[in-house]
C-alpha cells in the first residue's frame, strides 16, 4: 500500500515545544479543597502516556488550576493535550486551558501527555498545596496497579472478578472496577460480581486502586469475558472474509468517518475492519494520532449511535465510533493494523526482541479504555528482509519469529493477521521472508495484489496496477495476482489463509496517446490528493473504463490513462478467488468507494 500518509500535523494532537520554556504562574488559590491524581495509562518501554485528574472536592467553585511536579533526569513530556504544559529543568507545570479551568464542587477534569523515559512524577502540588487536598506531604505516592482480574462463575448475565491487591505507602482504600474502560463499581475488597449483563456478549474488565487520599494508581491488565447464552448465527455476509481498511487520517481532509460505513450500506456487507495505522517506534507498538483515535468529539448527527460525545466521557474519537458500530453490527470484527508503507521502518528493531514487541502491542490493543473494540491485530510490514520506503536486513526468519511471538503473547482467542507483498517474481519479495513458516501462527494473509505498476515509472509503459492474471506485454513477469497466490501456495500457505486484495482507487499517467496498455507517458496524471492516484468514486465519472486487460479495467480519456477495478471486474476477481479456495478478499480503503458502497457490495455479492 504505497500511499499511506499521516494526517496533516495541524490536525493532530497538540504538540508543544517544552524544552527551555518557563511558565511558573502564581498559584490561583489554596488547594485544600481539590486533588490531583496521576495514572500511567500506557507504557512502551522508552516512553509512556500519562494522565492527570484534577477534582474539586470542596464546596466552592474553582476558577482555575495549576498542577506542578518533578520528573527525574531523563524523563520529560514530549506532547500534551487539554492543558498548557511548560518546564524549568526537571520541574513541570500544567495550567488549565481557557475552557476547562472552572470546576464546580464535585466536578473533575483530566489532561494527558506523552512522555519519554521511565520516571514517575514526584513532589506534586495543586494550586500551591498538596495534591491530596491537605498540606504538602512529599512522598505520598499513588498506589500500585492491582493484579489482572480473573473471571469465574460466568453466566448469561453475570461474572465474578477477583484480583490481587495493590500496595500503597499509606494504605489502599478501595478499587474502581472498569468495564470496557468505564467505571461500573467501587469496592473495598478484591472481588466483585458484575450483573445485568447481556448474554452472548464480549466484555473487558480491569481494576484501579485508590489510596486514603483518593489518589488513583495505574490501571491493571484487562481480562476479556464472553457471557454465556445468545446465538452464534453466522454473519449475514456468508462464510468468506470481507475486510476493509479504515484510515485513521481519513477523518480530516477526506471527511470520512465510521458513520459513513452505515450510511453507505457497507457495514452490512463486510465481516472485518482493519484500523490503520498504529505506529512502530523504538521496536514497540504505539497509537499514532491520539486525537483522531480516541479524543475527537462527535456531534449527535455525526455519530453512529446518534448521541453526542461529552467532554468528560472516557473514550471518544474513532475508537468510540467503532465501538458503536460493533454494537449496531455485532458480526463485525475489528483489528488494529500496525505499520504500513510509512511506519514499517520500526519493524527491524522490533524483530530484535520479538517478545517485547508483542507485549507492547498487546498493551495497546488491550488498553482498558478500548479493549472491547479490537478483536485482533494486523501487522503490515513493508517489507521483511526487503525494501519498501526503507530497506530491512532482518533476515528471512524475522517475520516468522515476529508472528510466533505475537501468537504466544495474544493466545488463540485473538485474530492475528498480516498484510504482505504480492511480488510473485522469481527472487522477489515473497522469496525474501518465510511466509510459509509464519502462516501457522496467523489467521490469514492480506495479499496486496495491487500497486504492481504506476506512474513512479513516469514514462510508462502504461499497465494496470492490479492485474489478476498475466497478459501479453505485461511489463514484468510475476507481477500479477495469480502469480503471487500460486507462489504462496507453493510455499505451504493454505489457500483458506489467503485473501485477494482490491484497490478502491486507480493509478494513472498523463501525456498518453495510446488507448491500449503499453503506451508511453510523460508523468503521473493529476489526482485529488496525490499525483498519479485517484479514488474510484471520482474516476467512474471523470474517466470511465474503456477496456479490460488481465482481469481489470483501464480508461483512456484525453491525454490521461488510468487503471482501476469496477463492479464488473471485481465480480470476475471474486469468482476467481472462490475457485482458488481463497479465504475471501480485502480492500484498500473504504473512502475510495461511492456514497452507496458499490464496490464493497460487489465484493459481498461475488463471494456469496
Amino acid at each position: 500500500m504505497r500511499f499511506r500518509h499521516r494526517a496533516a500535523a495541524g490536525f493532530a494532537t497538540l504538540l508543544l515545544p517544552f524544552a527551555g520554556l518557563v511558565g511558573l504562574a502564581s498559584p490561583a488559590q489554596a488547594a485544600a479543597s481539590a486533588t490531583a491524581t496521576y495514572a500511567k495509562t500506557q507504557d512502551w518501554g522508552s516512553g509512556f502516556e500519562g494522565k492527570w485528574t484534577v477534582k474539586n472536592t470542596g464546596t466552592t467553585t474553582l476558577s482555575s488550576w495549576t498542577v506542578e511536579w518533578d520528573f527525574p533526569s531523563g524523563t520529560s513530556v514530549t506532547s500534551a493535550w487539554d492543558a498548557d504544559v511548560t518546564s524549568s529543568g526537571t520541574h513541570w507545570t500544567a495550567k488549565n486551558k481557557s475552557w476547562n479551568g472552572t470546576l464546580a464542587p464535585g466536578a473533575s477534569v483530566t489532561f494527558g501527555f506523552n512522555g519519554s523515559g521511565s520516571g514517575s512524577p514526584a513532589n506534586c502540588k495543586l494550586n500551591g498545596g498538596s495534591c491530596d487536598g491537605g498540606t504538602t506531604e512529599p512522598g505520598d505516592s499513588a498506589p500500585s496497579a492491582p493484579g489482572t482480574p480473573t473471571a469465574s462463575g460466568i453466566t448469561d448475565t453475570s461474572v465474578k472478578l477477583t484480583w490481587s491487591a495493590a500496595t500503597d505507602d499509606k494504605g489502599v482504600k478501595n478499587y474502581d472496577v472498569l468495564r470496557d474502560g468505564a467505571k461500573v463499581a467501587t469496592v473495598t475488597t478484591t472481588s466483585y460480581t458484575d450483573t445485568g449483563l447481556t448474554k452472548g456478549t464480549d466484555y473487558s474488565y480491569a481494576v484501579q486502586a485508590r489510596d486514603t487520599a483518593d489518589q488513583t494508581g495505574p490501571v491493571s491488565g484487562s481480562v476479556r469475558v464472553r457471557t454465556t447464552g445468545g446465538t452464534t448465527e453466522p454473519p449475514p455476509t456468508g462464510d468468506k472474509v470481507k475486510l476493509g481498511y479504515f484510515t485513521e487520517w481519513g477523518v480530516y481532509g477526506r471527511n470520512y468517518h465510521v458513520k459513513n460505513l452505515v450510511t453507505s450500506g457497507t457495514a452490512s456487507k463486510i465481516t472485518h475492519i482493519n484500523y490503520a495505522f498504529g505506529n512502530v517506534k523504538n521496536g514497540q507498538c504505539t497509537v499514532d494520532d491520539t486525537y483522531a483515535a480516541y479524543d475527537k468529539a462527535y456531534t449527535a448527527d455525526q455519530s453512529v449511535s446518534g448521541t453526542a460525545d461529552t467532554w468528560d466521557q472516557p473514550l471518544r474519537g474513532n475508537f468510540n465510533q467503532l465501538r458503536q458500530l460493533k454494537a449496531k453490527y455485532p458480526h463485525i470484527k475489528v483489528l488494529y493494523s500496525f505499520g504500513g508503507w510509512t511506519y514499517s521502518g520500526g519493524f527491524g528493531q522490533a524483530a530484535q526482541n520479538a517478545a517485547a514487541f508483542a507485549k507492547s502491542c498487546k498493551a495497546v490493543v488491550e488498553d482498558p479504555r478500548w479493549a472491547d473494540v479490537f478483536d485482533g491485530i494486523d501487522i503490515d510490514w513493508e517489507y521483511p528482509n526487503a525494501c519498501g520506503l526503507t530497506c530491512d536486513t532482518s533476515g528471512p526468519a524475522a517475520f516468522k519469529n515476529l508472528s510466533q511471538a505475537l501468537r504466544n503473547e495474544f493466545g488463540q482467542n485473538y485474530l492475528i493477521t498480516a498484510a504482505i507483498t504480492a511480488d510473485g517474481s522469481s527472487g522477489g519479495k515473497i522469496d525474501a521472508a518465510d511466509y510459509g513458516g509464519a502462516a501457522q501462527y496467523l489467521d490469514w494473509y492480506n495479499v496486496m495484489t495491487y500497486d504492481y505498476f504506476g506512474a513512479w515509472d513516469k514514462t510508462g509503459p502504461t499497465a494496470p496496477h492490479s492485474p489478476l492474471t498475466s497478459y501479453s506485454g505485461i511489463p514484468k513477469d510475476g507481477f500479477n495476482s495469480a502469480a503471487a497466490i500460486a507462489k504462496l501456495k507453493a510455499k505451504g500457505v493454505p489457500a483458506s489463509k489467503l485473501l485477494l486484495g482490491i484497490g478502491f482507487y486507480g493509478r494513472g499517467w498523463t501525456g498518453v496517446t495510446q488507448a491500449a496498455p503499453g503506451g508511453t507517458a510523460t508523468g503521473p496524471a493529476p489526482g485529488t490528493y496525490e499525483a498519479g492516484i485517484e479514488d474510484y468514486k471520482i474516476l467512474k465519472s471523470s474517466c470511465p473504463a474503456t477496456g479490460t486487460i488481465g482481469g481489470t479495467a483501464y480508461a483512456h480519456c484525453g491525454s490521461n490513462w488510468w487503471s482501476y477495478d469496477t463492479p464488473a471486474t471485481i465480480a470476475g476477481k471474486m469468482t476467481w478467488a472462490k475457485n482458488q479456495g481463497l479465504g475471501g478478499a480485502f480492500f484498500w480503503e473504504f473512502s475510495g468507494d461511492t456514497a452507496n458502497g458499490e464496490l464493497a457490495a460487489a465484493i459481498d455479492s461475488g463471494l456469496k
